[in-house]
Formats: structure tokens, C-alpha cells, sequence
């Protein structure tokens, strides 16, 4: 009879239904290791919360579910630290500043560049950078340095432009690259009154002295070409004027427009020979492996130009000297 026993409810177990055994079993899994947390039903109050926080909870129960806390917990951080990411990526995006670009020139130079009263850059090649900087999206800083330190400062990277009424040749070739030209120009000559000269040729004589600034086209010149006069090299502009003045040196070599300034200044000591006896056309300095911003300046060139920048300077900063050569038949700079 016991053996008859035991066979019988092995039998019972056996045809026992399955679903209930795991019922069963995961009630004594459940009493084994309780949740932390009770596990929120679908019941009661449940059954009449919002689908969006019913599915809140589906998830919940799932974070919560016997030896899942340790698995998917960190994921809910993961994500929770890469969406702070992202959010801090996009906002140091948002708030990255312009990058800066460095323009060199000599503020010794009116009315392209100088200082005001105060000290300030300003003045056409001043205004024409900061066109620029717009066109870039960038800031701009100008860099006063000596014009002859102007192509070292360039090539050293203490500078990324160069834009001080610098004429392009091909001497200034060899170390540097130029954007397309963007104003026309020549050198003349600004001569003392008792001086018998009207051209450059009759200006090589002995015992006739001829004043240039260091490091301009017009040294460049006086040194090729000038065989017998004697040259006499200064660092500033105003002292080249001031020894044509006084007599000292009988002409000076330097670009049309600054003759017709010197000129007017000193009516009564010099006179001026304004028709140029060489073209020149002025061009912003760029370093030689720097084409795409070179590509970029002359796109500006062009759109400054069409848009009437130039014009605008010219009658701000020269309407005077533009009436003055309309007048003389000499073409206008820009």
C-alpha cells in the first residue's frame, strides 16, 4: 500500500498542469529573494492611470525585476550622462568665440592708416579690415609695425595679413604671395621750388640728393635706377618732406597720393610732379601656404568693390584729392 501511495501522487505530480508548477516555482523564488521595491500591478488605481505612466511602470517593474537591478540600472545613468553631454557640446558650440584675425600695418600713413585722437586705429585700410573680419565672421586686431617689419612679422605668423597700402612686386613676391590688386597708384615726385626738374630722368645729376623712405618702392627704384644723384635713405616720411622743405634733398620719391598731400601743405616751398613715372597697384599680403584664405580676401575684393565700399572710403577719407584729379585727368585710385 505504500508503494501504491507513493506511485499514485508521483502519478498526480506528473499530470499536474505546467503552468501552475511555474507559478509554483516563482512564488518560491519570489519568497527566496523579495524586490527591494514591491512591483507595481496592473490593479486598482493602476488600471486607471494614464497609458504614458502605465508604461512607466511596465518599465519600472523591468529595473526592478529580481537580479536585474545591477544590469540595467547603469544603462538609465549611461544615458542620463550622454544626454548631458550632448547637451554640453551643443551649448560650448553656441557659445564658442570668433577666432581672431591678426592684420598688420603702420599707422603712419593717412588717411589709409593712423590713429584718431584717441589713439585708435583708424583711417581706409583700418575700415577695410574690419569689412573683411565681417566677411570672415571674424575678429580683427591690428598690429602696428614698422613697414619694413611688416613681411618678417607675416612670414614669422606673428601676423595673418598685411594690408598697408603695401605695392605688390616682384621682389615682395619671392617671400610672400598678394591678393588680386585693389588700388591704383604710381610713384612721382615732390619737389623743393628752386628745383629746375620736371621728370625723374632730369632728377639723376650729381650734387643733386634724392629722398626715400626705407623699405618702399620708391627706395626700390632710386637704388635701380638712379646712377649719378645721391639717395638719401630715412626711416620716416615726414623727414623725407622736411628735406625737401628746407632744401636739403631736392626731391623726394613716394606715391601720388602722398605727394599731392605733402603738396598742399607746402605750397610755398615745393611743387609736385603728380604724373606717375611708374604704375604700381597696391595688394593685401597673405603667406605664401595660405591659399585659402588668399582665396577668400579675393572674394571679398570683389564683393566690397560691387557693393560700393571703395567708393564710400574714397569720399569720406579723399573727396578732395578725387575732385582734384578728376580736374588734372589723372584716374582716381580705386
Amino acid at each position: 500500500m505504500p508503494i501504491f501511495l507513493r506511485h499514485t501522487q508521483s502519478s498526480r505530480r506528473r499530470k499536474e498542469n505546467p503552468n501552475s508548477r511555474k507559478q509554483h516555482d516563482a512564488s518560491e523564488l519570489t519568497q527566496a529573494s523579495p524586490s527591494p521595491i514591491p512591483v507595481p500591478t496592473r490593479s486598482g488605481l493602476e488600471e486607471r492611470r494614464p497609458f504614458h505612466l502605465r508604461l512607466t511602470s511596465v518599465r519600472w517593474q523591468a529595473v526592478n525585476a529580481p537580479g536585474m537591478e545591477s544590469r540595467l540600472q547603469p544603462v538609465w545613468l549611461y544615458g542620463i550622462f550622454l544626454l548631458a553631454g550632448l547637451v554640453a557640446l551643443v551649448a560650448s558650440c553656441s557659445l564658442k568665440p570668433k577666432s581672431t584675425l591678426v592684420v598688420g600695418m603702420e599707422l603712419n600713413y593717412a588717411p589709409f592708416e593712423m590713429v584718431d585722437p584717441q589713439g585708435k586705429p583708424t583711417g581706409i585700410s583700418v575700415e577695410m579690415a574690419h569689412e573683411l573680419g565681417k566677411f570672415l565672421d571674424k575678429n580683427v586686431q591690428i598690429q602696428n609695425i614698422p613697414f619694413d617689419g611688416l613681411i618678417p612679422a607675416l612670414k614669422t605668423g606673428k601676423i595673418d595679413l598685411i594690408i598697408s597700402s603695401m605695392t605688390e612686386t616682384p621682389e615682395r613676391a619671392k617671400s610672400i604671395d598678394f591678393s588680386d590688386p585693389y588700388l591704383r597708384t604710381g610713384l612721382c615726385l615732390l619737389v623743393n621750388k628752386s628745383a629746375t626738374i620736371d621728370s625723374i630722368d632730369q632728377a639723376d645729376k650729381p650734387n643733386f640728393s634724392v629722398a626715400v623712405k626705407q623699405g618702399t618702392t620708391g627706395q626700390l627704384y632710386a637704388q635701380q635706377r638712379l646712377r649719378q644723384a645721391h639717395i638719401l635713405v630715412l626711416d620716416k616720411e615726414d623727414a623725407c618732406v622736411l628735406e625737401v622743405v628746407q632744401n636739403k634733398a631736392q626731391a623726394f620719391i613716394y606715391d601720388q597720393m602722398s605727394i599731392f598731400k605733402h603738396w598742399q601743405q607746402h605750397q610755398d616751398s615745393t611743387k609736385a610732379i603728380l604724373k606717375p613715372f611708374r604704375e604700381e597697384q597696391w595688394a593685401v599680403g597673405i603667406r605664401s601656404d595660405d591659399q585659402a584664405l588668399k582665396a577668400q580676401v579675393n572674394a571679398f575684393l570683389v564683393v566690397f568693390k560691387r557693393n560700393g565700399g571703395f567708393d564710400k572710403l574714397g569720399d569720406k577719407y579723399l573727396k578732395e584729392q578725387k575732385e582734384q584729379f578728376r580736374t588734372l585727368g589723372i584716374p582716381f585710385y580705386f
